[in-house]
């Protein structure tokens, strides 16, 4: 509210709509595409937080429309299905292609991986809960966490074998490729859900 005082020596109060925080924050654009999982709005907020503005999409968007919206980054949610299931969810490999910044999370890591020529298979021992993840690349997508964290895992499924040009960048007892990352094309994956408050440094990854 504004107060106002009139010529006439009278006090109005004016209603200022405060555009300015919108306006910001539209100037940045990340893309959250929904493959399923449950974090998906929790995703967005969690960007939002960083005075990003956000918006969720299914995975089935149209390269078109994502390209429109020109965003900083894009990130792939969880899911709960395997990579290899023939009505599992797919993105147009394209988006690879926009030369915009990828993080996929979870499912979305695999998913990344097996449309880029790496390989997914059922893990030796699933995982659930909060486990220690090894930082072993620190980089670039893990900056600024410690050496070992505690982070929320939930798969049944985990990569193999990064495709070529990524590199592994954290690991788990029962996950050798708990985050893979390509500097070069900036696109990334996270076995573990940074979006959570159970990872206890997770905000450095979506920040990063």
């Amino acid at each position: 509210f504004i107060i106002k005082f009139n010529g006439n020596g009278s006090i109005s109060l004016q209603l200022q709509i405060m555009r300015n925080k919108e306006e910001n924050m539209k100037r940045e654009t990340v893309v959250v595409l929904d493959f399923g999982g449950q974090y998906n709005q929790l995703i967005a907020r969690r960007v939002r937080e960083h005075k990003i503005y956000c918006e969720v999409k299914s995975y089935k968007t149209p390269i078109e429309e994502i390209r429109a919206m020109n965003p900083k980054g894009i990130i792939f949610t969880g899911g709960p299905n395997s990579v290899y299931c023939a009505d599992s969810p797919h993105c147009d490999r394209e988006i690879f292609e926009l030369g915009i910044p990828v993080l996929g999370i979870c499912y979305g890591m695999q998913l990344t991986a097996y449309l880029l020529g790496g390989t997914v298979e059922k893990a030796a021992q699933r995982e659930y809960g909060r486990i220690t993840v090894t930082m072993d690349d620190k980089t670039s997508l893990l900056s600024g966490m410690s050496d070992a964290s505690s982070c929320w895992l939930s798969h049944t499924y985990q990569v193999k074998k990064c495709p070529a040009g990524f590199h592994p960048i954290a690991h788990s007892t029962n996950c050798p490729v708990a985050a893979m990352a390509n500097d070069d094309r900036r696109i990334y994956g996270v076995q573990f859900h940074p979006e959570v408050t159970h990872s206890d440094e997770g905000r450095a990854v979506i920040e990063n």
